[in-house]
């Protein structure tokens, strides 16, 4: 799988390329991901805040795209 989404992607920038990903990140808990915040807290510094493994979240959020783009 190659890996579309990173660590240091702003959540805004993930959900603005990638619509289909705002209901991954609302089932993993992060549910800001059309607050302000969202656009200066990255991928990682959003995880981590609301205590999830970043590593996991990104894997997640590049199964959801690589699986709607097939």
């Amino acid at each position: 799988m190659a890996q579309t989404i990173k660590k240091d992607m702003t959540i805004a920038e993930v959900v603005m390329k990638w619509p289909e990903t705002a209901g991954t990140f609302m089932e993993w808990g992060l549910h800001c991901y059309g607050c302000a915040v969202a656009k200066y807290e990255n991928v990682e510094q959003g995880a981590v805040a609301h205590g999830i493994d970043p590593d996991k979240l990104v894997e997640a959020l590049n199964e959801k795209v690589e699986k709607d783009e097939e």
